[in-house]
């Protein structure tokens, strides 16, 4: 391994600025040449690499985003896209690549190491919902973000008496809506993973104000369906004053948390160790603290599985 290459693609998510750091720096100490790949996928097809050094890497540990850009690219997905990435590769004499971000990146890293290029993914999403790990960078960011709006709604919430509806992302996982559900108190979580029927939740709101509770928090994942929709639903069905607020992409950004950031630094200096220890084809992660490598192929053949347990947690203790 002389030469080294890193990039980040897919969704931008806090921690993946200190995972570049540890990929650049990790290889360096271990006698290699690293390149940062600027725009993902698509960079990559247009050559658009840079050598990094130790100061090149300096101060972004404790910066959200990604400082080299990322792109979603749907000519990477053609074979003469990936033909194209690899000459750049070739023509840059790269050894082996390292690849920050979620699922769709790891199908292109795949690829990538199939025609002969050795690839480590290192899982970067806040959805959390990468398998061979029990969390991915930015995930932790995310949640303390969205309990932050939590707390400040819940203030207005009980001022006001109001039962709030508040929408997080997650099109397919709901871990980010169960998290920061269960830290914040809600009264109902509504995840893509256990659809539950809507006037269950209207029923535990009524419960509550029968018992003299006068405001409520409703956690609802994207993909669990439209926070306005259930607004309006709990509205009619209990005739409370309901307000909804979609909290969208501030849930991206932000500067990461200790844990994203020591997260993210050990699972980039793993990600080189395999490469010099001839791996490709893998994905680094975090299993009962352990970091631990686990086969692209077996990542992408599985579903991210979401704890329930936590979930009827949170139900008894919102009772």
């Amino acid at each position: 391994m002389k030469k080294l290459a890193v990039l980040t693609s897919g969704g931008d998510a806090p921690g993946m600025n200190a995972a570049i750091r540890a990929v650049v720096r990790r290889g360096i100490y271990r006698g290699a040449k690293v390149f940062g790949v600027y725009h993902g996928y698509e960079g990559l097809m247009n050559g658009d690499l840079k050598e990094m050094d130790l100061g090149s890497v300096g101060d972004i540990i404790h910066r959200g985003g990604t400082i080299l850009f990322s792109a979603r690219s749907e000519r990477f997905k053609t074979e003469e896209g990936q033909k194209r990435a690899m000459d750049q590769l070739r023509s840059h004499d790269i050894d082996g690549l390292v690849v920050i971000g979620g699922d769709g990146s790891y199908r292109g890293a795949e690829k990538l190491a199939q025609k002969g290029i050795p690839v480590i993914g290192v899982p970067g999403t806040i959805d959390n919902d990468v398998p061979g790990t029990d969390y991915s960078i930015g995930f932790d960011t995310a949640v303390n973000t969205v309990i932050e709006a939590v707390d400040r709604i819940r203030d207005t919430a009980t001022s006001h008496e109001r039962t709030y509806v508040i929408e997080v992302m997650g099109r397919d996982a709901g871990d980010i809506a169960l998290w920061s559900g269960l830290a914040g108190g809600a009264e109902s979580i509504l995840i893509p993973e256990n659809p539950s029927d809507l006037q269950d939740t209207v029923e535990r709101i009524q419960a509550g104000y029968r018992r003299g509770k006068k405001h409520s928090i409703i956690m609802v994942a994207e993909g669990a369906g439209n926070a306005f929709d259930v607004g309006e639903t709990i509205k009619k069905e209990t005739g409370m004053e309901t307000r909804v607020t979609v909290l969208g992409h501030i849930q991206r950004g932000g500067s990461p948390t200790a844990f994203d950031r020591a997260l993210a630094s050990r699972l980039g200096a793993f990600a080189v160790d395999l490469l010099f220890e001839g791996k490709t084809s893998s994905m680094v992660g975090l299993v009962s603290n352990q970091v631990r490598e686990t086969d692209l192929a077996e990542v992408l053949s599985q579903r991210h599985k979401l704890d329930l347990d936590i979930y009827q947690l949170s139900r008894t203790l919102s009772m």
